[in-house]
């Protein structure tokens, strides 16, 4: 895609009329790329002892050639880097990635508390106190934004929003009482474990009433004498998205194959009916409901519906005798140990975080990186280290194939600009709301997609496309279409000078650069782009600002905020290389 095509000069923002007719498809953008500098060095040298006077030289003791230093990272290298580990960049993030290093900067984000949960905040503000809150969101998206743009722990957030699209539980599938609570219960859990163990995750998104809820697992009975059967939903799901996925895997992810060249499968239906009834006899915990508390609580077992036949699955049985605590424990360490889970969990964390499609060396190497960290199985931060630091995630995107990158998704875009923005919330109510229309928002809002199977799979393949026949896969295209890209580029035109709701941008610290169009620019194409925009893109925008006059702060700041839509509307940035 050329990007002219994207990118029209404008006059002033504020008459720049919405897009009303279809925008060019996003396609053919997947396979840009913007050249970034690689950074390398190396030298050797040696000495001996000089021969002693009339006698033989002794045999010189090699000296070892001195390490490279490391490359210097710059910023551009440290605003990539934050775009795959955060979810904007900052001046601060900046000076502390090139000060620390990656890994530094992962230490310093890892030792921050978690501030303000979801739960906590819904509570301070009062929700539970209106009796017509227990039968909506009331609340919910809001405070899901508020941690999304305002929380410090950036790399957490990111972390929350991948397992929120792997370990789906949506509030378009929750018709429960307190039904906003149990979702900002659901997603302090994801929060809690977003660094901890992979099977303790596992065992708390089970126990969860959002998960119970969403997928039928509360209140599942065992079977009787007319005829009722465990729900599968459950057992099936937890299988297929959450853990195994559809076919046997190598540690590198790709499909192990049978005598005849098909793909040999994980699971069958049986595995999937023996591992439902582990999951009877499962529902809420002390339930009023007067007040939400109960959402809060992980749910516990009433014995007398659990199913008490034999439960065999993925080549174990569990007696019909073992109590249902124990079941479950046995059932998760089985999933949990699966050597699929490394290799199933590992690509999709790299897909949210970095690349479509990532070579089966950087899979096999996340994936061994899950299978053993010190002796540890599913050690999670060690798993988000080993797909950040990655040689492939940190090697130029010129060393990378042509195939290298992601469409960035229009919830990250949004809380991309919002950061980069200083967006504040007076009263803190944090009221941008849901933002998943098609047609006049994002398309996409988090926490709200409309099936178990997130906004988009992971193995998407836009049709009638190069990309099919070549063998990639491009997951976010999957919700990228004429209407939303129309729909997007409205809605940031409105929202980049507007803000939403009481939610408003703070463009002063960029009022100093709006004289010079091209180191406005180059703002925009570092702290939103990491360098990758083209000289011509950078150009076209450049020229596109310096037609809007200059001549007060209100005219600069519409210098800014073209320079904002006009990057976040580029190819360049749309594709995250």
């Amino acid at each position: 895609m050329d990007t002219q095509d994207v990118i029209a000069p404008s006059v002033d923002i504020a008459d720049t009329p919405p897009v009303t007719s279809p925008a060019p498809g996003l396609a053919s953008a997947a396979l840009a790329a913007s050249l970034l500098a690689a950074c390398g060095g190396g030298g050797d040298g040696g000495s001996g002892s000089p021969p002693p006077a009339g006698g033989t030289p002794p045999t010189p003791t090699p000296t070892p050639a001195p390490s490279p230093p490391p490359a210097a990272i710059t910023d551009p290298d440290a605003a990539r880097f934050l775009m795959q580990a955060a979810l904007a960049v900052t001046d601060a993030d900046l000076a502390q990635v090139k000060a620390a290093g990656y890994s530094g900067w992962l230490d310093a984000q890892f030792a921050l508390p978690r501030n303000q949960g979801h739960w906590d905040w819904m509570i301070a503000r009062g929700y539970q106190n209106d009796p017509n809150n227990a039968n909506g969101f009331q609340g919910t998206d809001n405070t899901l934004w508020r941690k999304l743009i305002s929380a410090p722990d950036t790399l957490r957030q990111r972390m929350v929003l991948a397992l929120s699209e792997i370990f789906v539980v949506s509030m378009t599938g929750l018709p429960v009482p307190w039904r906003g609570f149990c979702m900002a219960a659901y997603v302090d859990t994801l929060e809690e474990y977003a660094f901890g163990n992979y099977r303790g995750l596992l065992e708390a998104v089970t126990l969860s009433t959002g998960m119970g809820n969403y997928l039928n697992m509360r209140g599942n009975q065992k079977e009787d004498a007319k005829g009722r059967v465990p729900d599968e939903n459950y057992a099936r799901e937890v299988l297929q998205l959450f853990s195994l996925g559809l076919y046997q895997l190598n540690n590198d992810g790709t499909v192990k194959t049978g005598a005849d060249g098909k793909p040999l499968d994980t699971y069958a239906q049986a595995d999937i009916s023996g591992l439902a009834r582990v999951f009877t006899g499962w529902d809420y915990t002390a339930y009023d409901k007067t007040k939400p508390d109960f959402q809060r609580r992980p749910m516990s077992l009433v014995a007398s519906r659990h199913s008490t036949l034999d439960k065999t699955f993925l080549g174990v049985t569990i007696p019909g005798s073992t109590p249902g605590v124990d079941a479950l424990k046995i059932a998760l360490d089985t999933i949990a140990n699966h050597p699929n889970v490394g290799p199933f969990i590992g690509r999709q964390l790299i897909q949210r975080l970095v690349t479509s499609n990532p070579s089966a060396a950087y899979v096999g190497r996340v994936a061994t990186a899950f299978n053993n960290t010190n002796g540890i199985r599913g050690d999670l931060k060690a798993t988000l280290r080993a797909v950040l630091l990655d040689p492939e995630a940190r090697s130029a995107p010129a060393a990378q194939p042509a195939s290298w990158g992601k469409l960035r998704e229009p919830v990250l875009r949004f809380v991309q600009w919002a950061r980069t923005a200083a967006v504040k919330s007076p009263t803190d109510l944090w009221n941008i709301g849901d933002t998943s229309s098609a047609s006049t928002r994002l398309g996409q809002s988090p926490l709200r997609s409309p099936s178990v199977f997130n906004f988009f799979r992971p193995g998407y393949v836009p049709p009638n496309t190069s990309l099919g026949t070549t063998g990639l896969v491009a997951p976010e295209f999957q919700i990228t279409n004429e209407s939303t890209v129309v729909a997007y580029l409205n809605y940031m035109q409105t929202v980049i000078q507007n803000g939403v709701g009481e939610v408003k941008p703070d463009y002063s610290g960029w009022l100093t650069l709006a004289n010079d169009a091209a180191a406005l620019v180059a703002r925009c194409n570092l702290l939103l782009a990491a360098g990758q925009l083209s000289s011509s893109t950078q150009n076209t925008i450049t020229n596109a600002v310096n037609a809007i006059t200059a001549s007060s702060d209100a005219a600069r700041l519409n210098r800014i905020q073209a320079a904002l839509l006009l990057t976040m509307a580029s190819p360049e940035y749309l594709i995250a290389k």
